[in-house]
Order: structure tokens, then sequence, then C-alpha cells
């Protein structure tokens, strides 16, 4: 399974982005996703998941009411929406899959992991 994450960039405090992530190789449909983030010289953090449907979603507190979690399975791909954007959400983001259909929200859950997407919030 190969995943790649995409729509990272350079925004303004306040602003939007939405990351996509699509899997290849394999189809995910059937399996819960989720997104962690990594910080310089910071462990990775967990940031959102999914269920296999789409029925089900978690988030860290950090970021509950600003992100959205969400799946298009017939493009298996998965997006992360994110509002309201903070100098403290700069981070490397990425797309994972833990290979269960419920959501999990630890990283050792987690078998596969797509290569990040660079995003910076400036104040």
């Amino acid at each position: 399974v190969q995943l790649q994450a995409s729509g990272g960039g350079l925004v303004q405090a306040g602003g939007s982005l939405r990351l996509s992530c699509t899997a290849s190789g394999r189809t995910l449909v059937n399996y819960a996703m989720g997104w962690f983030r990594q910080a310089p010289g910071k462990e990775r953090d967990f940031v959102a998941a999914i269920d296999w449907n789409g029925g089900s979603t978690y988030y860290a507190d950090s970021v509950k009411g600003r992100f959205i979690i969400s799946r298009d399975n017939a493009k298996n791909t998965i997006y992360l929406q994110m509002n309201s954007l903070k100098p403290e959400d700069t981070a490397v983001y990425y797309c994972a899959a833990p290979l269960t259909r419920n959501i999990r929200y630890t990283a050792p859950e987690f078998r596969y992991w797509g290569q990040g997407t660079q995003v910076t919030v400036s104040s």
C-alpha cells in the first residue's frame, strides 16, 4: 500500500487548507484512516481519524472544532479540512492506515504511512 499526501503549503493564521491522501496498491475502503502531525523537535501526534465508512470520527482536542476529516471511498481518498489555522499547527502532516475498520489513534496501531506534507502557518 502506498499513501500519497498532498495539499500542504504556507498559509496565514486564520486561513484554511485541505489535505488529501490517496491510497494505491490496495483499496482502503474497508479500513479506518487517520492523520498525524510532527513539528520539528517534537513527537508525532495524533490529529484525526475516521472509520471505514465515515460514520465515526475522532479528533485531538487541539484541533476539535477547527479540522474536519472525511473520506471518499470511491476515490480511495481521505481529506483533512483545516480551518482557523494557528502557527502551532505548523508541522509535517502524515496520513496513515491501521488496517482496522474501527478508529485507532495511537501511532503504533497504524501499519501504513504516507510521506508527509508540510503545513506552515505564519503569524
